[in-house]
C-alpha cells in the first residue's frame, strides 16, 4: 500500500481538522484569478483558520494556476509566515503535479496519507487523471479497499475532484469513475463520508450512506446550477470537522469577507 504508508496517530480526544482547497495561487503574490487576489485570499483563510485550534489542516488540492515551481515556493512561505501551527496534509488536484507538491513537503507541510485517530480514520486520496477530469487507479481502488479492511473505526476520506454531478459547467470535469469508487465505498459500513473540494462552492449529499460534503474554494466561487462558465467573488471559505468519541461527524463551512 504505497500511497498509504505513512499515518499519524492523535491523542484520544474529540478529533478537530480542518478542509481548504483550491488556493489557484501564483508566482507572483499579486496574481489574480478572475479579479481575485488568490494569496491574499489564502492568507486570511489561514489566519481564521489558525484561531480554530484544529488538530491539523488538509488542504485539497488546486494549489497552483500558472503551474510554476515557485507558485508552490509561495504556497509553502505564506504556510510558514501564517499563524497557522498545526500540521498541513494535502491531496493532489488536476492542477497539481506530485513533484512539486512533494518537494514543499517538510516541516509543517506533510506528505502524510493516512491520519489514525483513536475516534476515526482519514484517508486521502489520490483522485488525479491524466486530464482535468478525475480518475481513481485500478491499483488505487484496491488501495483503499484493503486498507478499510483493516479497521472498523469511523473513517472519512479526503479527495480533489467530485464524485457526483453538481449540475454546473465543472461537471465536464468531473470524477469520471466517482460512481464506481462510492460503490465500493458504500460496501463498508465504516465509511462515514467523502470530502472534496475542486466544485468551488459548497456542497452537501448523501449516496448509499456515504455523506458527500464540497468545501468552497479560498479563491473563488462558481455559480452553482448553470451549465455557463460563471464566477462569484464571494470571499475565501473553509469547512470544519469535528468526530466526537462516539464517531459522530459534525462538519460545517465557514465563509470569510471579502
Amino acid at each position: 500500500m504505497i500511497w498509504f504508508k505513512e499515518h499519524l496517530i492523535s491523542a484520544a480526544k474529540p478529533l478537530h481538522f480542518g478542509h481548504f482547497t483550491d488556493s489557484h495561487v501564483f508566482a507572483d503574490k499579486n496574481g489574480e484569478y478572475f479579479n481575485v487576489n488568490c494569496a491574499e485570499h489564502l492568507m486570511k483563510t489561514l489566519a481564521a483558520m489558525a484561531e480554530e485550534e484544529f488538530d491539523f489542516v488538509v488542504f485539497g488540492g488546486d494549489l497552483t494556476q500558472d503551474h510554476t515551481p515557485e507558485s508552490y515556493q509561495l504556497f509553502a512561505e505564506l504556510v510558514a509566515k501564517s499563524p497557522l501551527s498545526c500540521p498541513v496534509f494535502w491531496v493532489p488536484g488536476n492542477h497539481d503535479e506530485l513533484t512539486h507538491l512533494h518537494s514543499i513537503s517538510q516541516g509543517q507541510i506533510q506528505a502524510c496519507k493516512r491520519i489514525s485517530h483513536p475516534y476515526a480514520q482519514l484517508l486521502l486520496i489520490n483522485t488525479k487523471g491524466t486530464t482535468p477530469s478525475g480518475w481513481v487507479s485500478k491499483s488505487h481502488l484496491q488501495e483503499i479497499k484493503e486498507v478499510l479492511a483493516e479497521s472498523h473505526a469511523p473513517h472519512i476520506l479526503i479527495g480533489h475532484h467530485h464524485p457526483l454531478p453538481v449540475r454546473g459547467y465543472i461537471d465536464k470535469h468531473i470524477l469520471e469513475n466517482g460512481a464506481q469508487m462510492l460503490d465500493i465505498l458504500s460496501e463498508y459500513p465504516q465509511v462515514q463520508a467523502l470530502v472534496h473540494g475542486h466544485a468551488h462552492n459548497e456542497y452537501e449529499r448523501v449516496y448509499e450512506g456515504v455523506s458527500i460534503y464540497g468545501t468552497p474554494a479560498t479563491s473563488i466561487q462558481f455559480t452553482k446550477h448553470t451549465q455557463d462558465w460563471q464566477q462569484q467573488s464571494m470571499g475565501p471559505a473553509y469547512r470544519r470537522l469535528r468526530v466526537e468519541q462516539d464517531g459522530l461527524l459534525k462538519t460545517q463551512v465557514v465563509w470569510l469577507a471579502n
